[in-house]
């Protein structure tokens, strides 16, 4: 039974004779059932995903068809490309980037995206592979481009899109390097370093929850040399990043996927978070929700759990229905921090 199809597979399920006997990759925004409606029509698809929710949920419908990471193995190749276009403009360069060198020449390069999400962007984006693209379907307020990748293209170097820069916390200077659209990927930002300065004494195993770019966990390993350290998110861009960042400054950590506690054993004296409520074009509370109402059941006795949400997100009655003390340990009228314990 397929679920319903976002406005973007809506359009793209008028065009499937695009994809006919084609040996398909599709990458970027995966977000609903569209592999499935694909799947008929092409010679072989192979999807790439960096979000381990999505990978999670289609792996068993998918196989080995479906990929989860932050770059593409490079023993394969592709007479066609479909892009997604995903939020974050450059994570969509990097995507091109990557897939380029897999592509045979004159494969098709298709991209689809939202309207509000930037596609008018397409013709800048397919420049460095092929001519002026073809606008062939604008329905269901997304749209679709094709061209052909008509001029060379050189290898995959990853150190390319590597951001780097320091910050300074505590009198300590930080190295954060960050792969393309991950949070914290061009400056810290004002909630995390409120919340930094803000944390209680850390002590045995500690969880970062939806740790970007690692400068929370790279921050904590550093002050609290003493922890048992463990980063999570479902961005495999922002795990890259994270242990990039750990290693550039000497800090040891376990970092790997999770949705939400998908992937994650046993209990720990402190979560500690900056949670995500974003996901592509949307706002999306879910899975923090899930991690926030299900924290307590993840802590040691005596743990407690400490976030920083922006003023306007009402995460107050969630935590005050897990925890018997909820404190507003900090406010500057656009964050807050909350420190929850039993």
């Amino acid at each position: 039974m397929m679920s319903s199809l976002s406005n973007v597979s809506e359009m793209l399920e008028r065009n499937l004779e695009l994809f006919a006997g084609k040996r398909l990759l599709v990458c970027g925004l995966l977000e609903d059932d569209l592999p499935l409606l694909l799947r008929p029509h092409v010679a072989t698809m192979t999807l790439f995903t960096t979000d381990y929710s999505y990978y999670r949920r289609y792996r068993p419908l998918l196989g080995e068809g479906i990929l989860f990471g932050h770059r593409l193995p490079d023993d394969a190749s592709y007479d066609a490309l479909l892009l997604l276009l995903p939020k974050a403009k450059q994570e969509g360069q990097y995507l091109m980037a990557m897939a380029a060198p897999l592509l045979t020449p004159g494969a098709d390069l298709l991209i689809a995206g939202d309207n509000k999400g930037g596609i008018n962007g397409a013709d800048k984006l397919l420049a460095p592979y092929g001519e002026k693209p073809l606008k062939r379907d604008s329905a269901r307020r997304a749209s679709l481009y094709h061209s052909e990748l008509s001029k060379p293209v050189s290898p995959f170097d990853i150190e390319q899109w590597v951001g780097r820069y320091r910050c300074e916390l505590e009198g300590r200077a930080l190295e954060i390097h960050a792969l393309p659209g991950v949070f914290s990927a061009a400056e810290l930002d004002n909630g995390s370093r409120l919340l930094l300065q803000h944390l209680p004494p850390l002590s045995g195993r500690v969880l970062d929850f939806g740790c970007g770019a690692g400068v929370l966990g790279c921050a904590m390993g550093l002050s609290h040399p003493g922890i048992e350290l463990e980063l999570v998110d479902i961005n495999a861009l922002a795990l890259e990043s994270s242990r990039r960042t750990l290693a550039a400054n000497g800090v040891a950590a376990r970092v790997y996927p999770s949705d939400v506690y998908s992937d994650i054993q046993g209990s720990y004296a402190h979560l500690i978070s900056n949670p995500p409520f974003h996901a592509g074009l949307k706002t999306f509370y879910a899975a923090t929700e899930t991690f926030l109402a299900d924290a307590r059941s993840y802590l040691q006795p005596g743990g407690a759990l400490t976030i920083v949400a922006n003023a306007f997100l009402r995460y107050q009655p969630i935590l005050q229905q897990g925890f018997r003390h909820t404190d507003t340990v900090a406010d500057d009228r656009r964050f807050r921090i909350y420190h929850c314990h039993q």
